[in-house]
């Protein structure tokens, strides 16, 4: 469903370590917003919820909302580190359009609710 590279295994797991809680979850997602009409979320969750499907990827558990797994099937989420900084980049084979900047998207069958840039 959805691959997760080395680099960004390494970057949530210091992450998930600075973390208070003792078990916590990736959760990652698509919520209606910006400019194309769907964003990404991506952030930790101590909860699963009943519909939630949950797995592995490099040690990290995942869970994803029944909505969000149907636009994420295929995604390839990976950390790259540069003279700025870094930052996560998502590729998602199913969005066939995305906003200059990269941050918002939409698939052939969900078009979001786009918002003003």
């Amino acid at each position: 469903m959805i691959t997760i590279t080395e680099s960004a295994a390494n970057q949530i797991k210091e992450m998930m370590a600075a973390e208070d809680e003792k078990s916590v979850y990736l959760r990652v997602g698509v919520q209606g917003g910006g400019c194309s009409g769907l964003s990404y979320g991506m952030g930790f969750d101590s909860e699963v919820q009943e519909n939630d499907t949950k797995f592995d990827q490099q040690g990290i558990e995942i869970v994803v909302d029944p909505e969000s797994k149907k636009i994420l099937e295929g995604v390839v989420i990976d950390y790259k580190q540069n003279m700025m900084g870094g930052g996560f980049t998502i590729d998602n084979p199913n969005a066939i359009a995305s906003c200059g900047c990269g941050s918002s998207f939409k698939t052939a069958t969900n078009a979001g609710t786009p918002e003003e840039c």
